[in-house]
């Protein structure tokens, strides 16, 4: 099963770039996308029936902001929308199919670039996610947690460490909390097939920073140690313009 991460930056403006063409010849099974951007979902859903995907939507309470999406050619066996706390829900951050190996949940962490107010937010939630997946594991042991975290974990992960020291998405308590999720029985999936610098997943859209490759690697597929042996690949795909952000790949192999 070939699942895709993406950070679309609006799920409209990505569609007029071409993902569409592009999704129509890579045929991912399952799609978890962040930032849709938009409440009236049924205007694109069409597009991607078109093209095999059972549709999964969760868009924010706020119009124009935030909200994740799963897509999916295999029909799961349940969706959850939402982690049950009302200021993420509010804010689409959250979307769970479970299928029979194992279940799949997209996430889109907050970031903290505009202020001291949300970098709070977005440390309240890093903790609160901790603890409702340490809950969910109990009863959906075999995890994939694919989205944008926006944190880099390591300085491998992004272009320029030292002058990005105190830059909210790498500061040292951001960093941490990202070993501590691991430690706690996930795996780094693109790292554990590729331990190569530059492979980064988010550029500014100023200072040409794409074309020069100064970027951040902050979207991830996280999957449960138990999955190890079913994990087959990881790639990132740098090439593909469709927002600020480029697609991820995790490659699952069930008998």
């Amino acid at each position: 099963m070939r699942i895709i991460s993406y950070n679309v930056n609006g799920i409209r403006a990505a569609i007029k770039k071409g993902l569409l063409d592009w999704l129509k010849n890579h045929q991912p099974d399952a799609i978890c996308l962040q930032e849709i951007k938009l409440s009236e979902t049924e205007v694109v859903e069409d597009h991607f029936k078109a093209l095999g995907y059972h549709c999964y939507w969760y868009p924010a309470q706020k119009r124009g902001y935030s909200g994740v999406a799963i897509l999916t050619k295999v029909k799961p066996k349940h969706v959850e929308y939402g982690m049950g706390i009302k200021e993420y829900d509010f804010e689409g951050r959250m979307i769970r199919a479970d299928f029979d190996n194992f279940s799949l949940v997209c996430t889109y962490f907050p970031s903290g670039t505009s202020g001291d107010e949300r970098q709070g937010i977005k440390m309240k939630f890093v903790e609160d996610f901790f603890v409702y997946i340490e809950k969910l594991s109990k009863t959906h042991p075999n995890l994939v947690l694919s989205g944008d975290v926006n944190i880099c974990h390591q300085e491998i992960d992004i272009h320029n460490p030292k002058a990005n020291a105190k830059s909210s998405g790498f500061l040292p308590e951001e960093r941490a909390w990202v070993g501590r999720f691991l430690d706690s029985g996930y795996i780094d999936t693109f790292r554990f097939f590729n331990q190569s610098p530059h492979n980064y997943t988010w550029w500014s859209l100023r200072f040409g920073a794409r074309a020069k490759n100064l970027g951040w690697r902050i979207d991830y597929h996280f999957a449960s140690n138990s999955l190890q042996l079913h994990l087959k690949s990881a790639a990132i795909y740098p090439e593909l313009h469709f927002s600020d952000h480029c697609p991820i790949e995790l490659c699952l192999e069930f008998a």
